[in-house]
């Protein structure tokens, strides 16, 4: 089990697991600090600079491997965990992770994105009816028979989706 680490003073300022937080104190769960470290190399890496949205946002996104979310799931997770955020800077901070190739937007359609925390070589099955998206292993599925690519131009990926029903 994970300590965790909380210190206020009449300011209305906490300090959690060494984030300084203003305002209410923070329940979501302490990162370890070398996950608190790496998630803020990461950030870095990416050209993105570690901000405390990006940072609690960022501990909610990957504290449990790969998953597939939703902004509005992650807005509900945020509010659970007690942050302050707006919706529009869930948007603006998953688009900026997405861009920074720390997550992958997956578009069910127009009005409906995951965004996936595996960045690895894989697809997806899409089962409409639970709106869950399922990983399928990319060595198991073969794509072949592509068109010929236009002149000046490369293919940079190939996504596939499976949508599925239900046997009935």
């Amino acid at each position: 089990m994970q300590a965790q680490v909380w210190c206020a003073s009449a300011a209305g300022i906490a300090i959690v697991c060494g984030l300084l937080y203003a305002g209410a104190i923070m329940p979501a769960r302490c990162p370890s600090s070398n996950a608190a470290r790496e998630l803020e190399r990461r950030l870095r890496a990416s050209g993105l600079r570690a901000t405390r949205p990006r940072l609690q946002l960022g501990r909610l996104l990957f504290r449990n491997g790969h998953r597939h979310i939703t902004a509005e799931q992650l807005y509900d997770e945020s509010l659970a965990a007690g942050l302050r955020v707006s919706l529009a800077t869930i948007y603006n901070t998953l688009n900026q992770f997405s861009e920074a190739g720390l997550l992958r937007r997956v578009v069910i359609n127009t009005s409906q994105t995951y965004y996936d925390t595996n960045m690895g070589n894989h697809y997806h099955f899409y089962v409409p009816r639970t709106q869950e998206l399922i990983d399928i292993d990319a060595s198991k599925v073969k794509v072949q028979g592509l068109p010929k690519i236009p002149a000046g131009q490369r293919i940079a990926s190939v996504d596939v989706m499976v949508r599925l029903e239900d046997d009935s």
